[in-house]
C-alpha cells in the first residue's frame, strides 16, 4: 500500500454538552460540540437519530434546514430550533 495522504490531522480542544429533553412528540438526545473549527458554529449530533449538522445562528434562521438535516416534522424542528436558539 502507498502512503496515506491526509488533508489534515489535528487534535483540538472541544467543549461538549450532552442534553436530553422531551418535546411534544419526540425525545431529543443531543451532543453539542464547540471548538475553534467551523467558523464558530457548533456540531450538533442527534444521538437517537444518528444524524448531525454544523449549525450556527444563520442556519437556525434558514427555512427547512433542521427539517432536512434531522429528518424532522415542522413542529419537531421548531422545538429543536427554539432550544438551539438559546444555546447558539
Amino acid at each position: 500500500m502507498g502512503d496515506r495522504f491526509f488533508l489534515y490531522d489535528e487534535l483540538v480542544n472541544t467543549k461538549t454538552r450532552f442534553v436530553s429533553f422531551m418535546g411534544e412528540n419526540t425525545r431529543f438526545d443531543l451532543a453539542i460540540i464547540q471548538s475553534d473549527r467551523y467558523y464558530g458554529k457548533h456540531v450538533v449530533l442527534d444521538i437517537q437519530g444518528s444524524r448531525f449538522a454544523i449549525i450556527g445562528p444563520d442556519d437556525l434562521k434558514e427555512e427547512g434546514y433542521l427539517e432536512y438535516a434531522y429528518q424532522l416534522s415542522e413542529e419537531d424542528a421548531e422545538e429543536l430550533r427554539s432550544f438551539l436558539m438559546e444555546l447558539i
